[in-house]
């Protein structure tokens, strides 16, 4: 069976819905994992989701000065989190890869048993998140390893504006990604919807030049209701601009305020997308595992996504 989201994903003028998440820590067992997975689905019982993300958490340090705000634990396979909740859920799952620790044939095996043991077939593959230490298998290696694959993976791959924005190149990297079989793309958590709006103009316009439709587009959004979040925010590389900063920490009710922002920052994005032909979808996630902010994205959810159907819905009555 192939990906059921590929085709999805095919249609530009339909957004694509997604809810975040993280695998437990390694040390819980059965009876725990039971737990979380189920809690975790019942939240989502009243949204309408297209399938889940399970992202592959690595230790970052290599690539930042800072200390981690929150501290780095071993979690259990993504992949087998990602098998869980696709039984439990009947959704698709996009599950998340580092590849810089493994050699190429290591990694030829560890992707005959995600689509075999494990029913993977939506992949995102992220390279190291560091040019220092020891990178077994470059980005553009997995990639080759994974058109030699004998199965059909639905391919995305990571874009980050914040590095648009830094060197200029990021609708470059796209454009690689997409010659080596990248059929989406899912965005770093966006507080800064300049550099984001800025990347997909960039992009469209290349796509333009080449007579290439632009891939689909995964905007991720998170909430953010406290400081030691915003740390957390910052120590990932995500962009927050000082006057966002000072709204969220001097709101007060800073988690409702930074879902207006959010929503203001996606509205943005929108109208700079839509025209120019390049298909988005949304990715909500909560950074923290904080009742009220995992409740946050929950409304943050509901609201971006009916703000990007009525735009689809206004655009598909002006065409």
């Amino acid at each position: 069976m192939k990906s059921e989201l590929a085709t999805k994903f095919q249609d530009p003028t339909r957004g694509i819905y997604f809810i975040g998440t993280t695998p437990p820590k390694s040390s819980l067992e059965e009876e725990q994992l039971a737990q979380v997975s189920q809690k975790l689905l019942e939240r989502l019982d009243n949204i309408d989701i297209d399938g889940l993300v399970v992202y592959d958490i690595q230790d970052e340090t290599s690539r930042i000065d800072k200390p981690r705000p929150f501290p780095f634990m071993e979690t259990h396979d993504p992949r087998a989190w990602s098998k869980r909740l696709h039984q439990q859920s009947g959704k698709p799952v996009i599950t998340y890869k580092s590849v810089s620790s493994r050699s190429s044939e290591e990694f030829s095996g560890w992707l005959s048993e995600a689509w075999e043991q494990y029913g993977i077939r939506d992949l995102v593959l992220v390279g190291s998140p560091s040019s220092n230490g020891d990178i077994k298998l470059p980005l553009p290696q997995a990639y080759e390893t994974l058109k030699a694959s004998e199965h059909p993976f639905n391919l995305g791959g990571v874009t980050i504006a914040e590095r648009h924005a830094k060197k200029g190149d990021e609708h470059l990297r796209l454009s690689k990604k997409t010659e080596a079989g990248c059929e989406f793309f899912i965005s770093q958590a966006v507080y800064n919807h300049q550099a984001t709006a800025d990347l997909i103009s960039r992009y469209a316009r290349t796509c333009k030049e080449k007579s290439e439709a632009p891939k689909r587009i995964i905007l991720t959004f998170t909430p953010c209701g406290s400081a030691k979040t915003l740390e957390f925010m910052e120590w990932l590389g995500i962009s927050v601009p000082e006057a966002t900063k000072h709204r969220i920490l001097d709101a007060e009710a800073p988690l409702d305020e930074s879902i207006k922002i959010c929503r203001n920052a996606l509205e943005q994005i929108i109208e700079i997308a839509l025209p120019l032909g390049v298909p988005l979808g949304l990715n909500i996630e909560s950074l923290t595992n904080r009742k009220e902010e995992i409740d946050a994205s929950i409304q943050l959810y509901k609201l971006l996504k009916a703000t990007l159907d009525l735009k689809l819905a206004e655009q598909s009555l002006i065409k």
